[in-house]
């Protein structure tokens, strides 16, 4: 073998090999990586209105019960077409945002002061913990009956709806910080705001942008709800006036407009979760480098 091992080329053809398949992973084109990532959903999408149509032909449903996909389809046109489902999607979009931003913000600072206070925790959990046990549903004829039909006692509902889960959340993120790195900081004399902003942040995102991930979806149940309790524009104010006039197919466009809504508020808290966490797939493929033994 001229002074080299067998064992030598095994390793070195290895080695070619990942390369090469590195390079075709970066090659391959994106398009077809995103058509490839879309399939699934497409496929999901496609099986439930075929099944949907089924359900019509085979059950004889009428369509003041269930009408069919084309005439939601419709439906839909139509208000979009006059502006009423953008002007009540815009109202709806606004109440959930706001909602959304001003029970983060309170979660993020309540839940941080019970991380860093035991003592804190100890006397204010339970409160927090009894208030879940009050429907938000119960709550929000109070809220508008203080704050007026507007748009403040919606915000206030989408707040009070995702206020728990985040709270949670960042108590928990916190708390999973190593006391060694803690120990670290000490040892180099960091102040509080650069702990925060160098090791507790950044420990705790993974488990806080989890809470954003369920307070998006949450605060357009807020937003429905506090519509339906007293407004005269939004989504939730539209399904009350179609379901009264017993339009179904307008029903279902506002469902799906909320479905929509939710599953974009989600995958922008995703699309942001990759954005600042890369870092951690960094590690974890740095960790797997140089351990290609290790299994999953």
């Amino acid at each position: 073998m001229h002074g080299v091992s067998c064992p030598g080329l095994l390793r070195g053809s290895f080695v070619s090999r990942m390369a090469m398949n590195k390079d075709l992973m970066t090659n391959f084109p994106l398009s077809a990586r995103r058509g490839r990532a879309l399939a699934p959903g497409a496929f999901a999408l496609a099986l439930g209105v075929f099944l949907w149509y089924a359900l019509i032909w085979l059950g004889g449903v009428q369509p003041f019960i269930l009408p069919a996909p084309h005439q939601v389809w419709g439906r839909f046109l139509r208000a979009l077409a006059d502006g009423s489902l953008a002007g009540h999607s815009w109202v709806t979009l606004q109440e959930v945002l706001a909602g959304l931003a001003l029970g983060a913000a309170a979660a993020m600072l309540f839940g941080y002061a019970l991380a860093k206070s035991t003592v804190l925790e100890k006397f204010l959990a339970p409160y927090v913990v009894a208030s879940q046990a009050v429907p938000t549903v119960a709550i929000a004829p109070l809220l508008v009956i203080w704050f007026g039909p507007g748009l403040a006692s919606k915000v206030l509902v989408c707040a009070l709806i995702v206020f728990f889960p985040i709270l949670i959340n960042t108590v928990v993120g916190v708390r999973s910080v190593p006391e060694d790195l803690r120990d670290l900081m000490r040892s180099l004399h960091a102040s509080r705001a650069q702990t925060f902003r160098l090791l507790e942040l950044p420990a705790a995102l993974p488990v806080l942008l989890g809470g954003f991930r369920i307070g998006a979806t949450l605060a357009v149940i807020g937003a429905v709800v506090g519509e339906f309790v007293g407004a005269d524009r939004g989504l939730g104010y539209l399904l009350s006036v179609a379901r009264g006039q017993y339009d179904v197919a307008l029903v279902f466009v506002a469902v799906f407009t909320l479905i929509a809504m939710a599953l974009s508020l989600y995958g922008l808290v995703a699309l942001a979760e990759r954005a600042t966490l890369g870092w951690q797939r960094q590690a974890e493929q740095s960790r797997m480098t140089f351990n290609p033994t290790e299994k999953n």
